[in-house]
């Protein structure tokens, strides 16, 4: 693969890379993706960004992603067929989705992706792709396909890379939260919205539980899926119940994540040695509004921040990145 620079870019710039023909991966405010010519680009709809200068919200420029001279093909994805998706992904290539904050495909890809098939065997990154925090209930989140120019809000977009022989992919999933000695929670019904629980086997109601834990909505619940610890992030407290931007499973032990001391630092730690170059990744709007990242650099990952990640399945308060490594 020949090692090409992206990063955020004016509409002009991105409009005569569009004109290359080369695949493109892009995240932009709405309005801007509106404005960009068709080509072999899928988007996304977000004002946030990890760039050169650090953390950021820019309404003007767009984040590119560039894959080089890769070859690969776009899909357009419905809630019945994203199943499909990875039966559609080359043998020996990457799959980069998105897909459209608060939609019901992306309820569906959080409850039902680890039982796709082909699920693990290839791999698959990507992102959810929202809207500005002060647009919220004002504006809606969208995925674009570059081809014809469709804006979507129940769709996803899917850019297919084929590798070379000579070329893996390896999905990097870093997660500075581990869980913290608090009491084991456990919910009854599995769910992106909650007010029952158990804690510590005693019933409860999580929304009450987690007001009397001072700063604790900030924080992500922490479980052993299979092995890998994953976050659930809070999206919501209310009154009586809590809403959460991927669901809880019914069955498994959370406890609330300890916190992160100093992010970007922690970060530059947990980065995984590679001997390629990093061609995918995003980080967490939660760690960014969370963690104090608006001007600090994650050293060695550029990428959309965004409101929920793909490593294989939906993640909440990670960073994800591919590198692209010898055989």
């Amino acid at each position: 693969m020949t090692a090409v620079a992206g990063g955020l870019m004016s509409v002009a710039e991105v409009t005569a890379l569009i004109g290359t023909g080369e695949l493109l991966a892009l995240a932009a405010d709405r309005a801007v993706l509106t404005r960009l010519p068709r080509g072999n680009w899928i988007a996304g709809s977000t004002p946030y960004f990890m760039a050169e200068q650090g953390g950021c919200q820019d309404r003007e420029r767009v984040f590119v992603q560039r894959f080089g001279d890769l070859q690969g093909h776009i899909r357009r994805y419905q809630p019945e067929t994203l199943p499909e998706v990875l039966e559609e992904a080359p043998e020996h290539g990457l799959s980069v989705l998105i897909l459209p904050a608060g939609s019901a495909i992306l309820e569906a890809f959080a409850r039902e992706a680890p039982l796709y098939p082909e699920m693990y065997l290839k791999p698959l990154v990507g992102w959810v792709a929202g809207i500005a925090i002060d647009d919220v209930g004002s504006d809606t989140a969208v995925v674009v396909d570059g081809r014809d120019g469709c804006v979507a809000v129940n769709e996803a977009v899917v850019l297919h890379l084929q590798l070379p022989a000579q070329l893996v992919a390896n999905v990097h999933a870093i997660n500075l939260f581990e869980p913290g000695d608090g009491p084991e929670i456990r919910f009854p019904r599995t769910g992106f919205e909650v007010s029952d629980c158990l804690v510590d086997g005693q019933p409860a109601n999580f929304a009450h539980y987690l007001i009397e834990q001072a700063g604790a909505g900030s924080l992500p619940l922490v479980a052993d899926y299979c092995g890998a610890m994953i976050n659930v992030s809070v999206q919501a407290v209310e009154a009586n119940g809590v809403r959460f931007y991927a669901p809880v499973f019914e069955g498994v032990g959370y406890r609330l994540a300890r916190p992160v001391q100093d992010y970007p630092t922690e970060f530059l730690a947990a980065m995984p040695p590679r001997t390629g170059p990093v061609v995918f990744g995003c980080n967490c709007i939660l760690n960014y509004l969370n963690c104090g990242l608006e001007g600090r650099r994650t050293e060695g990952l550029d990428g959309p921040i965004t409101f929920g990640e793909v490593g294989y399945q939906l993640m909440n308060q990670t960073a994800v990145m591919v590198t692209l490594d010898g055989i």
